[in-house]
């Protein structure tokens, strides 16, 4: 199970690294863009860019992933309800945040048994 977490976790972390943090970053257009479009000032985009990186590396790192999911889950929180507020389309925009926490926080569990002790699923 170990591995199956480890494995969603790169590709948590890649994704975020390559579609979210690097475009913020360099200040590219694909990131400005989104900004603008639910009214925040373009001068946040590297500030944001740097709290995602941040959140990201704390994510990877085994003794502060909770404390990088946990931080990223209100970066994500944010985002849905800058969404919210601009009126996004919701499956496509709005929710997009909901569907990159479910996919982090599951990798997490199959990775970290203190997190699967601390949060038990149960289904019958």
């Amino acid at each position: 199970m170990k591995k199956y977490g480890w494995g969603i976790s790169v590709l948590f972390a890649l994704f975020m690294l390559a579609a979210s943090v690097a475009p913020k970053l360099l200040g590219a257009e694909v990131a400005l863009d989104p900004l603008i479009e639910i009214g925040w000032p373009t001068k946040y985009v590297f500030l944001i860019g740097f709290i995602e990186l941040l959140c990201t590396i704390l994510f990877l790192v085994p003794r502060t992933s909770l404390l990088g999911c946990i931080l990223m889950t209100g970066l994500f929180g944010g985002a849905i309800a800058s969404h919210l507020r601009a009126e996004s389309p919701l499956f496509s925009h709005t929710l997009f945040s909901v569907y990159l926490g479910i996919f982090m926080w599951l990798a997490l569990r199959l990775r970290d048994e203190s997190v699967r002790r601390l949060f038990p699923l149960k289904i019958k």
